[in-house]
């Protein structure tokens, strides 16, 4: 894990490169900080510090707490692991009864035992959509985690695209190109919703048998291989990342292909935090109109409707598309990650 405080020295000269790339990032500054609660404020600037766990990378996390940090004057020490260590790590510092940190920003805060997260619900919270509230205020989401496959624009011709799963299986020359991250569980049990369980195991069977596709970790690893021409396909992939990679030009798309699969990354706040005002100010700030437009210029796609995608109208045509939200709990995770060891094993 790293732990890295935005007022380092060493990190001056990345963050001015990475806020300097983007357009929005200038209006960002200078908007006003209508998220800003001057009725929180004195009591997190006395706490002089927040700390966040956090699995979005630094290329977006710093940037993105630099505009918190210049705008409150208080210190953010940013901690960025993967889902899995972040749920570990919580978990066994609550065990020790350690008071560790104040705001978990993941896309598994579902899963924490809900009396380590806060009820509170932020005033900005009243402009997501519906689904991005969860219950009882515990989590909210920051950014749609919209699942779509993607491809390599110049090694696929886009009218040579399956329009349903099971028809990859038309195609055997894409055979040992395809990848899927092996933590792609979500959209697995909305494939299995979709089609019911035992035509979804029929189509993954076959597929599997046929097209050997490629397991890995690592989405962003994964959208990137496919823009690099490693691989033809991600048979499954977050849309953002597919985005993300598109934005620094490299040759990917995504289409749609029923279910598109839905969950969210979340933000909630330690019930026990060290550092509570602050907490509260930075989970306002996260769930703002500046934060999330913000996140956009890296392809993040917003919780907020009144946030424009980048680019425009991504959304359009997969909303209209059969959407199944997805957000396991630890046994439904369980159970699923079961399921697709047992179909994506190499046959």
């Amino acid at each position: 894990m790293l732990r890295i405080s935005l007022r380092a020295g060493a990190i001056a000269g990345a963050l001015a490169c990475a806020l300097a790339g983007f357009a929005g990032s200038a209006q960002a500054q200078t908007a006003k900080h209508s998220w800003l609660d001057e009725s929180l404020l004195p009591a997190a600037k006395a706490e002089g510090q927040v700390v966040i766990y956090s699995t979005t990378n630094e290329q977006e996390g710093l940037p993105l707490w630099k505009i918190f940090e210049d705008a409150t004057g208080i210190k953010v020490l940013y901690v960025r692991a993967s889902d899995a260590q972040i749920l570990s790590r919580v978990v066994i510092e609550a065990r020790a009864n350690q008071r560790s940190w104040d705001i978990s920003q993941t896309a598994n805060v579902q899963k924490f035992p809900q009396d380590f997260l806060l009820d509170w619900a932020p005033p900005e919270s009243k402009f997501l959509m519906e689904s991005a509230r969860g219950p009882n205020n515990k989590w909210f989401g920051v950014y749609a985690n919209y699942n779509a496959p993607a491809y390599n624009t110049n090694l696929v011709k886009r009218e040579d695209l399956p329009a349903r799963l099971e028809d990859f299986v038309k195609h055997p020359e894409w055979a040992g190109r395809i990848a899927i991250d092996d933590t792609d569980t979500p959209w697995l049990a909305a494939v299995f919703d979709h089609y019911g369980e035992a035509r979804a195991r029929e189509i993954l069977t076959e597929l599997v048998a046929k097209m050997k596709p490629v397991v890995l970790d690592g989405h962003l690893a994964i959208a990137r291989a496919v823009g690099g021409g490693e691989y033809l396909f991600a048979l499954n992939n977050y849309l953002n990342l597919t985005l993300n990679v598109q934005l620094a030009k490299s040759p990917t798309d995504y289409w749609v292909m029923e279910p598109v699969t839905l969950f969210f990354g979340q933000s909630g706040i330690a019930a026990k935090a060290p550092h509570p005002n602050a907490a509260k100010l930075a989970q306002n700030f996260l769930l703002s109109q500046e934060a999330q437009q913000f996140l956009t210029n890296f392809g993040r796609l917003p919780t907020r409707p009144d946030v424009e995608t980048n680019p425009k109208g991504v959304l359009e045509n997969v909303t209209k598309a059969k959407v199944i939200i997805k957000l396991l709990d630890s046994t439904e995770e369980k159970k699923w990650s079961a399921t697709f060891k047992e179909l994506f094993r190499p046959r």
